[in-house]
């Protein structure tokens, strides 16, 4: 997620969570958390699709789109040395394959509620665990907003029933829904948002590309109708190419505590998504829930006191030279 020029790939380590966290640094991980809540609904239409294959496809043509978008602005994209390879495949294995495994597999055993609330749940992780990694302690202040946005997208998404096994994956979903963000802190340093986003989609595109070779039949995508393909091609352009790159440039800017917070967007858009969809106007719980969202973002992004440094810097960080 950094600026579309020369300049982007000079960004360094996040701000300090800054104290005076600005509308144009939160607005790109608003937007790419909006395009996140939209694919809920654009992601029916693929139900009866190959998952790996399909998945494959779509990572494969964002990872194109990116590097053709990356050379086109002249933006450096650097290649992986030592532990950044075991980052960036950290990115690919958990906030791209597993999460979509335990996403299909979890909604066997439980609602889809309740896979949505407990991704919904990751400000909490985010603000408790980020900090520590960019070398910074956790913001009091995002520690009580981030109950606050989880309990807003609750409200949203509703509960349901589930079992024990249901209950794994969406645990499972929660935990690779901040290895998204959390493993990519340690390589955005150097490599931006840019060079994090091509690199973990590509290698997504290739452990999905594997998966489906030994579990599926990829002839199969030769069956998927026009809808899915049109489907798949959103997914791969908006929801991977430009929401990855939105993301990763708020939490560059603002730090993965604060950045976190705005995954309670995601709820809310994929209602209002639904809505243009043609499934209703949400009842009174969503509307409460929508109320709650913005009120745990106004407290948690206010302006305020940065944290102090932490005792150490991670080793992950250490010696990390700008781009």
């Amino acid at each position: 997620m950094q600026r579309t020029s020369a300049s982007i790939a000079s960004t360094s380590a996040p701000t300090s969570a800054a104290a005076s966290t600005s509308f144009r640094d939160l607005a790109p991980g608003i937007t790419g958390m909006a395009l996140v809540g939209s694919s809920v609904t654009v992601s029916r239409s693929l139900v009866d699709a190959p998952l790996f294959a399909t998945q494959a496809v779509r990572y494969a043509a964002a990872a194109l789109l990116l590097v053709a978008l990356a050379r086109a602005a002249r933006v450096p994209v650097l290649r992986p040395r030592g532990r950044e390879w075991l980052w960036l495949a950290g990115i690919a294995a958990t906030g791209l394959v597993l999460f979509n495994v335990a996403v299909v597999r979890g909604v066997a055993h439980a609602e889809p509620a309740v896979i949505a609330v407990a991704v919904a749940s990751v400000p909490i992780l985010l603000g408790l665990i980020g900090p520590f990694l960019e070398g910074r302690r956790p913001s009091h202040q995002v520690l009580v907003a981030a109950p606050v946005v989880v309990a807003g997208a609750v409200l949203v998404e509703g509960t349901g029933r589930t079992d024990a096994a249901g209950v794994g994956w969406a645990a499972l979903a929660l935990g690779c829904e901040a290895g998204f963000t959390l493993l990519a802190v340690p390589v955005l340093r150097r490599h931006g948002a840019w060079g994090v986003s091509v690199h973990a989609v590509w290698l997504g595109a290739l452990m999905l590309a594997g998966l489906a070779v030994l579990f599926e039949r990829p002839a199969d995508l030769g069956t998927l109708g026009t809808a899915q393909w049109a489907a798949a091609g959103y997914l791969a352009v908006m929801v991977t190419a430009v929401a990855f790159l939105l993301w990763y440039r708020t939490v560059v800017a603002v730090g993965a505590g604060r950045a976190g917070l705005l995954t309670g967007v995601a709820p809310v858009a994929a209602a209002g998504a639904g809505v243009l969809a043609g499934s209703g106007v949400p009842g009174p719980a969503v509307w409460l829930g929508l109320l709650v969202v913005v009120v745990g973002l106004a407290v948690g992004l206010r302006p305020g006191r940065v944290p102090g440094p932490a005792v150490r810097t991670p080793r992950g960080d250490r010696g990390a030279a700008s781009p």
